[in-house]
């Protein structure tokens, strides 16, 4: 198939899965990225063989996975995410970070072990804010926690990835990271500074016509921090992280009263579009065939989706803060093993850099997916929280 053949098969998988998530919701809160995910596998070579490949593709997916990324970021609030909690959250990831590499070496060696290892202690924060949303407990004291705990989980992997992954030595990588420290702090010293009156108006008058300012002016800072992460030879999924940082301290500065709209639109072309294709594109490279081929590969799924929960959310349980009661520190462990965007883009570079298998590769997605379906439903359970139906399809669409 053509690659405008394979975006118009994309883009009616990504109309069909939301309605399959509402249909499905009256019984079971599934979200939506699985149905994606499914669906893309199902159109995939190892099934149908109706979807083809090609550089447009890969780059709108590739676009999608940095605009997730950003969004991540955006949603991180600074006055909650500081304090005992913040110290907790990154000790718990330190923790995460060796006890994964360690296991991780243990079972396919230094080479593999560096990319599994650094997959098992990521969180995927995007994934679990909408479920936090839709249960009421995003500005609650657990979902405060929550905030900061899967921050970490998403922020530590990609600067692990800039360490251990890039393919330097450790004290160049180190002087790179420096850098990009040094100028996302100039940044974020720019976007700290008081706005212009006229900016803030600015923003108002146009944002319901074509100029779009706000839009755009946010789409210039993803670009700016994106080429500087690439300029630097890092991976631009720090750059779309910092860039979603920077972009929430300029709105909530500048325009206070504006941000949520601005957000709105920017989710609206995000969710909209471009992270569809991601995970839709995601299931259409899924190595089925090599998973379910058996030996190895089907062994490791599980393990994996073990190893998720021992890795990720045991040190999360251990270093919770006191004051959660014990339903919620072990709802919150769950949640914290919940993964997937990070792992996909780490087993890709692994695939690329002829590293890792592709056998590998699908079970370790595979486990992530596993974890996306299974850990938020034991989450909100143990929390003693239902989705509506209503409610599960719009904060479905926010991943």
């Amino acid at each position: 198939m053509s690659q405008a053949g394979t975006l118009v098969l994309i883009m009616s998988i990504a109309v069909l899965a939301p309605l399959l998530a509402y249909g499905i919701s009256r019984w079971l809160p599934v979200p939506l990225v699985i149905f994606e995910i499914l669906l893309g596998i199902l159109a995939g070579p190892d099934v149908l063989g109706w979807a083809g490949d090609g550089q447009v593709i890969d780059t709108l997916s590739d676009l999608g996975l940095t605009m997730l990324i950003f969004l991540a970021g955006y949603e991180i609030e600074f006055d909650k995410v500081r304090g005992d909690t913040l110290n907790r959250s990154l000790w718990a990831w330190g923790i995460s970070l060796v006890v994964g590499l360690s296991a991780a070496t243990l079972l396919s060696g230094w080479a593999k072990g560096v990319y599994i290892g650094t997959a098992l202690t990521s969180t995927a924060l995007g994934t679990i804010l909408p479920v936090l949303r839709d249960a009421g407990d995003l500005h609650t004291r657990f979902g405060s926690v929550m905030m900061a705990f899967g921050a970490v989980g998403e922020f530590g992997p990609i600067i692990a990835m800039a360490l251990l992954l890039s393919g330097r030595s450790p004290g160049r990588s180190t002087a790179v990271l420096a850098a990009f420290a040094l100028l996302t702090a100039a940044a974020v010293w720019w976007a700290m500074r008081p706005r212009p009156p006229w900016f803030s108006r600015v923003i108002a008058k146009t944002l319901h016509s074509s100029g779009q300012f706000a839009v755009r002016l946010v789409v210039l800072l993803l670009m700016v921090m994106l080429g500087v992460s690439q300029a630097l030879g890092l991976d631009t999924l720090l750059g779309a992280f910092a860039a979603g940082l920077l972009t929430r301290l300029v709105l909530h500065g500048a325009a206070p009263d504006s941000a949520g709209q601005v957000l709105e639109k920017i989710e609206a072309m995000g969710f909209g579009f471009l992270v569809p294709v991601f995970f839709v594109v995601t299931g259409i490279e899924f190595d089925l065939h090599a998973l379910l081929s058996g030996g190895r590969a089907l062994l490791l799924l599980p393990l994996f989706l073990l190893l998720f929960v021992l890795v990720r959310g045991v040190p999360v349980y251990l270093l919770a803060p006191q004051d959660l009661v014990p339903r919620d520190r072990r709802a919150l462990t769950v949640y914290a093993s919940t993964a997937l965007p990070l792992v996909v883009a780490i087993t890709t570079i692994g695939v690329d850099d002829k590293v890792l298998r592709t056998d590998e590769a699908a079970a370790l997605v595979g486990a992530a997916m596993l974890s996306v379906l299974v850990f938020p439903l034991m989450g909100l359970r143990l929390r003693g929280e239902r989705l509506g139906s209503e409610e599960a399809l719009r904060g479905s669409e926010a991943w």
